[in-house]
């Protein structure tokens, strides 16, 4: 029981580790919570330090919720205790220790958690974020459109009410997360990527 509890600790810790702050500290010399939007995350990142900079913390920030993910089947390999793993990645992301507790909106955190717990449904909903994000422009749009796919493409994949609740509840909190991304978005304040180009 001691190994488990500690290892879910440890899956927080690897979750709260705040790559977008260190990255962004080493490449440019920036707090990433005093420029663009704010949010210490691989899309603030990439407009606000560079693309490169953003690549490497969103495959950083995926990995650090799919490695806990995947080795928790070593400590316990019921799939409870693989959600317990993914919810503790995810709210070390999202309530990071090491910025008192202010953290990003842990999309790529999910992503990686939910690429090793359920993965069909996770490359569904990938999928989903793509679309919206290449015809639309728009980073947050998609990833609550992607949000909001995941429980329904975690039901319809065949997987249990536990899969299913979890991807909901997970989903619910990605788009509180974005409530001011979803404000901008119908002012028509969001920032744009211009995707498709005439």
């Amino acid at each position: 029981m001691l190994v488990k509890i500690l290892y879910l600790i440890f899956a927080y810790l690897c979750g709260a580790v705040p790559f977008a702050y260190i990255i962004s500290k080493y490449a440019a010399n920036v707090d990433i919570r005093t420029v663009g939007s704010g949010n210490p995350g691989a899309t603030n990142v990439f407009r606000a330090v560079g693309k490169k900079a953003g690549i490497a913390t969103f495959i950083l920030d995926a990995l650090k919720g799919f490695l806990p993910v995947w080795f928790a089947i070593f400590i316990d390999d019921s799939f409870s205790y693989s959600v317990a793993a993914a919810a503790m990645a995810m709210i070390g992301h999202m309530f990071t220790v090491f910025l008192k507790f202010k953290g990003g909106k842990g999309v790529a955190t999910a992503c990686g958690a939910f690429l090793a717990l359920i993965p069909m449904p996770t490359l569904i909903a990938l999928a989903v974020f793509a679309a919206v994000f290449v015809f639309s422009g728009y980073v947050a749009l998609g990833s609550i459109c992607a949000a909001v796919s995941l429980p329904l493409a975690s039901y319809f994949s065949g997987y249990g009410a536990e899969a299913v609740i979890f991807a909901f509840a997970v989903a619910s909190l990605i788009i509180y997360k974005h409530r001011t991304n979803i404000q901008r978005l119908r002012k028509g304040e969001e920032y744009k990527f211009k995707i498709l180009r005439k």
